[in-house]
């Protein structure tokens, strides 16, 4: 199977995390020899299911998370997960992406998910050992060999030689070390002097850490309490707020009444308006009108002289209803001036006589006489009030109704 481009799933899991027997590696080799192939055999257990995008690298010995691969390969699944044959699996490395150093590795199984499942023994890549391999020397080579044989003696010795001086110096700093040590010793029993009176200080450090933890549980319980008066306060604030609000409402409410009010008043002036120039146009209809009531009296004075009567002399006569229906003018202040002259008897005057038909008044002496007279003559009747007139008192009649228009 040949490496591709993509990388492979990887995560930040250290190796406490990590599920190492879930995946089992077999016929791991204690070393490789370089620029050669290499075959990984592996062995799924019976409780793990391989994926798509599991995959098995070689890692340095010493690795912390599943980023420190050195080179990968994608795994086969298997087209039986539940035959034998599925649980034997290999992968091989091609040489091109194998290590070149004789640092120790290790091959890892990591899912998907980027979690170890398994990991090998450690090995190396390189060369075979020159101890397993069988040397076949000559006489001469055997004498050559001997020769540098005690040559390596004589080096030996010379060289137990100088670690005997080196163990004398060793011995000479042993007992300068042991002198300073001494010193240490005593050193070390005034640090424990010191040690001692830092205890004492701690033990009062303590003693005041008691003291202000004390304090700091007053504190509490006042902060406590606090609390309790700040949540009042705020309850009464808020109790002042919904006060405040209906004072708002209140006052928006009366603004709108003062606003109808206003405009109420806006209505009345105005009204005040129209009824005071009703009322100036009413006084001087009323000022006409009594402009015109002195010329009708003056009138009915001068007809009254006409006539031969004085004005002083006729009886106030109240208004009343007429029988006809029709109502006597308001404009008249002192009524009908033809009504008192019919209908009432002056003193002084010859008793008189009224026409059956027209009502009309006659003198007792020529009643009789002018009565067929006057029969046959036609009379004025008023329109309005029904009265009737003779035809030869026209003015008197015109006048007459020219009274009811007033």
């Amino acid at each position: 199977m040949e490496e591709t481009v993509e990388d492979p799933p990887i995560s930040a899991v250290l190796l406490d995390h990590c599920h190492f027997s879930q995946v089992i590696f077999n016929s791991v080799e204690k070393f490789y020899v370089p620029g050669g192939d290499i075959t990984c055999y592996y062995t799924l257990t019976q409780h793990f299911i391989p994926r798509r995008k599991d995959w098995i690298g070689i890692f340095r010995v010493g690795w912390k998370t599943t980023r420190e691969y050195y080179t990968f390969m994608w795994v086969t699944l298997p087209t039986d997960l539940n035959g034998e044959a599925a649980k034997q699996q290999e992968v091989q490395f091609k040489a091109y992406y194998l290590p070149k150093d004789d640092e120790y590795y290790q091959f890892c199984y990591v899912d998907q998910d980027g979690v170890v499942r398994g990991a090998s023994i450690p090995f190396q890549f390189r060369p075979e050992n020159e101890e397993d391999i069988l040397v076949v020397t000559t006489q001469e080579e055997l004498e050559t060999l001997k020769s540098i044989s005690k040559k390596l003696e004589e080096t030996m010795k010379e060289q137990k030689d100088c670690w005997k001086t080196e163990l004398l110096q060793l011995k000479e700093q042993n007992q300068k070390i042991s002198s300073e040590n001494e010193r240490l010793g005593v050193r070390v029993d005034q640090l424990q002097a010191q040690m001692s009176t830092q205890e004492k200080e701690m033990d009062k450090l303590v003693q005041r850490v008691q003291e202000r933890t004390e304090q700091v549980e007053q504190l509490k319980k006042e902060n406590g309490q606090l609390f309790l008066n700040l949540t009042e306060q705020r309850a009464h604030q808020k109790t002042l707020e919904q006060a405040v609000e209906e004072m708002k409402q209140q006052r928006t409410t009366a603004a709108k009444k003062q606003q109808e009010l206003t405009d109420e008043n806006f209505d009345l002036s105005k009204q005040l308006s129209e009824n005071k120039i009703i009322y100036n146009t009413l006084q001087k209809e009323k000022e006409t009108l009594e402009k015109e009531n002195d010329l009708l009296k003056r009138e009915n004075s001068r007809l009254l002289s006409y006539m031969g009567l004085d004005y002083d002399s006729l009886p106030y006569q109240a208004p009343t209803s007429n029988p006809g229906g029709a109502r006597q003018n308001p404009g008249l202040v002192y009524g009908n001036p033809y009504s008192g002259i019919q209908e009432s008897s002056a003193p002084g005057l010859l008793s008189v006589k009224k026409c059956p038909t027209c009502k009309s008044d006659f003198a007792d002496d020529v009643f009789d006489h002018t009565l067929e007279q006057h029969v046959q003559t036609p009379c004025l009747n008023c329109p309005i009030c029904d009265k009737t007139f003779p035809a030869k008192e026209k003015q008197i009649f015109e006048d007459h109704v020219f009274c009811h228009t007033l």
